[in-house]
């Protein structure tokens, strides 16, 4: 049977890390309750620190059972190699939109390791960037101008202050509604800010019938997409980047799509390489990304999935298989203000 997370940490609020600003009001006992409140926070300090174990591998504790990927030390590692396929992907950028440069005051969502947030403040001092996840697996030296935050996104944001770029990076799967999350970045973004979205899209893509229905990694997508439909968070986000941030308002909307070949089949040299680092990346994921959505939503057992996820693997390998992961990255504008500050933001292009 598959293993569920314990009651109570389904139910986890939001917590603040950092100090309260909160002060004393007429009549606190703040020699008892100071102790108490210290002692409660410790304890909630303690409890999303406390990984729910789950068939090999650890996972978030915080609202627990959301996010299908684990959080152990291997795949912050891959989060941190998966940045450098970004990075080959856009000539060693990490995002394409016009805030690429000049963002003041930047929030990346489900910021998993934490390197883009780390790469970027690096690039921009004048920057404030905050990432924001599930897990804290981000380091503690980072740039001055760079912060994270442990939060549930699908939650209320209460962030006061607005920002000026937003960015979020392989979320598919992760959201029950995305275009909520759409509205919420949205309504967090100052005029004229932008959103970024990089993602990747199922099915797996073939232009010329060397990947085909029978195979191994075919019959792991499959699996892999309907269990997510069946925890209610489908893989098809990317997909619908464009559409959803249109609908809610964004501007000057602009979708590209990549392409990872599964392994170095390609001749092109950057598309070779492109592809024997996706590899190496993708290797990994056959196992971690099917384990908790097969065992929890379809009641398949471990054994059963590492089955499947070596079966994937020989087709990922095998070179006479010319198949491809399709990377989207989508981005847009929220409308100025008023037409004055359009007419700037024009002369200033």
């Amino acid at each position: 049977m598959p293993q569920t997370p314990p009651e109570d940490a389904r139910h986890q609020h939001e917590v603040e890390l950092g100090p309260s600003d909160a002060h004393d009001e007429e009549g606190y006992d703040s020699g008892v309750d100071d102790a108490s409140r210290r002692s409660s926070l410790t304890s909630l300090r303690s409890s999303i620190f406390e990984f729910y174990e789950e068939n090999g591998r650890t996972y978030h504790s915080m609202s627990a059972g959301k996010y299908f990927m684990p959080n152990d030390a291997s795949e912050v590692e891959r989060l941190d190699l998966q940045h450098h396929l970004f990075r080959l992907t856009f000539d060693d950028q990490i995002c394409l939109c016009p805030k690429k440069d000049g963002a003041k005051r930047v929030l990346d969502l489900g910021t998993g390791s934490g390197i883009w947030c780390i790469d970027y403040a690096d690039q921009h001092p004048e920057a404030e960037v905050i990432g924001v996840d599930l897990s804290p697996v981000q380091p503690d030296f980072i740039p001055p101008n760079c912060s994270f935050e442990i939060d549930d996104l699908e939650k209320e944001w209460t962030w006061s202050k607005k920002f000026d770029f937003i960015i979020s990076r392989f979320m598919t799967g992760s959201f029950a509604d995305n275009a909520s999350i759409v509205k919420k970045v949205y309504d967090q973004l100052e005029p004229g800010g932008y959103f970024e979205a990089q993602d990747m899209a199922l099915p797996i893509g073939c232009d010329d019938g060397t990947f085909t229905e029978d195979s191994g990694l075919w019959i792991w997508m499959s699996w892999l997409m309907k269990a997510m439909e069946a925890m209610h968070r489908p893989f098809s986000a990317a997909q619908n980047w464009k559409s959803m941030m249109e609908e809610a308002g964004f501007e000057d909307v602009v979708e590209y799509i990549y392409k990872w070949p599964i392994n170095g089949w390609p001749r092109d040299p950057k598309y070779k390489r492109l592809g024997q680092w996706a590899l190496y990346d993708m290797d990994q994921v056959m196992e971690a990304a099917i384990l908790a959505p097969l065992t929890r939503a379809m009641g398949w057992s471990q054994e059963e999935v590492l089955l499947l996820a070596a079966d994937a693997r020989k087709v990922l390998r095998d070179p006479r298989v010319h198949a491809y992961w399709p990377i989207y990255v989508v981005y847009g504008r929220k409308p100025f203000s008023s037409k004055q500050n359009s007419s700037v933001d024009k002369t200033a292009a």
